[in-house]
């Protein structure tokens, strides 16, 4: 009976310590880590959401690029960190989702090793050609690739990147075989793919529609399973024959697991009104990316989701990293 009583008092002392830690919360600056170098995708949402909690609360937020390793370095800095609410991640699929599906170990999890607090942005894949590709749908596209086995390809990001997986498992729901042509990057893989040297890619948003918007390449579908803002006109795969067909990049905010719970319902709160705010969803979507602002809980159980799927995709496709 003591023993069951010492427990219930040392449960009310922890919460009531968070929720005074939460109460004098921040009394230093924050910082946000984000795993890859400055001027990229990850890094606008970063700046842009930390400038508008600053501008909202006045807290004083700083932005510490790390990137390297296929973002396993800065991701597991943040795993590694003081649970206090001052080291946060701007995580995304591809470290949090997508590397637990192919490599074949990690230094941290990316489920008990985290606190979600919000998924910030999500966006689909746009499934692209080249324009002189004779195919104007991906009814067609796959109907082609059924007629030649083996002679069509895509590129991707690298072995193992998110658009490896899904252009897996497009191959896999669409019963074609298209070979693999890894990349050092999206712009590289465009480019061949511009250069008629590819037939397909996976590309996201803002590297894809200039190119679609000057005629060169047609984009035959997005990966959502509606239709994208930023490329309405677009059906979704999931309409073109594909029931269910989705994947998505996202990017979010996570702290370490044990943060105090009260520090993450605050730290939600005011993520989730600067993302909401309509200059900063502005930004976003000029990003070509669509604002999400979510609960912990519903960030938490999506993340779950998205392992779950990318793992069974890697294991039929026999895709593993090193």
């Amino acid at each position: 009976m003591r023993r069951r009583a010492a427990l219930v008092l040392a449960l009310a002392l922890s919460g009531a310590s968070g929720a005074a830690l939460a109460a004098d919360y921040p009394t230093k600056p924050i910082k946000i880590v984000v795993p890859y170098a400055p001027g990229g995708g990850a890094d606008s949402v970063a700046r842009i959401v930390a400038r508008k909690v600053s501008e909202n609360t006045g807290y004083t937020i700083v932005i510490e690029n790390k990137g390297g390793a296929g973002a396993i370095l800065g991701t597991d800095q943040v795993a590694k960190a003081e649970p206090d609410g001052y080291t946060l991640l701007l995580g995304q699929s591809g470290p949090i989702s997508i590397n637990p599906a192919v490599y074949k170990s990690l230094p941290y999890d990316p489920v008990k090793d985290f606190a979600p607090i919000t998924m910030t942005t999500a966006y689909p894949y746009i499934l692209v050609v080249n324009a002189e590709l004779p195919v104007k749908t991906l009814q067609e596209l796959v109907a082609l690739a059924k007629s030649k086995p083996d002679a069509m390809n895509y590129g991707s990001t690298g072995v193992g990147a998110a658009n490896h997986l899904v252009a897996e498992l497009f191959n896999s729901k669409a019963g074609i075989r298209m070979t693999h042509v890894p990349y050092r990057g999206t712009a590289l893989a465009v480019g061949d793919l511009l250069g008629g040297q590819l037939t397909v890619v996976f590309g996201d948003p803002i590297s894809v529609l200039p190119h679609i918007k000057s005629g060169k390449l047609r984009a035959l579908a997005v990966t959502s399973l509606e239709r994208s803002p930023v490329a309405p006109e677009v059906p979704t795969v999931a309409e073109s024959g594909y029931p269910d067909f989705e994947a998505l990049a996202w990017h979010g905010i996570l702290a370490p697991a044990k943060t105090p719970p009260a520090v993450i319902k605050k730290l939600n709160e005011e993520i989730v009104k600067a993302i909401k705010d309509p200059a900063a969803r502005e930004l976003l979507e000029n990003q070509a990316m669509q604002p999400v602002g979510n609960t912990p809980e519903e960030f938490a159980a999506f993340i779950q989701k998205d392992i779950a799927v990318w793992k069974g995709v890697a294991e039929a496709a026999k895709v593993t990293v090193e």
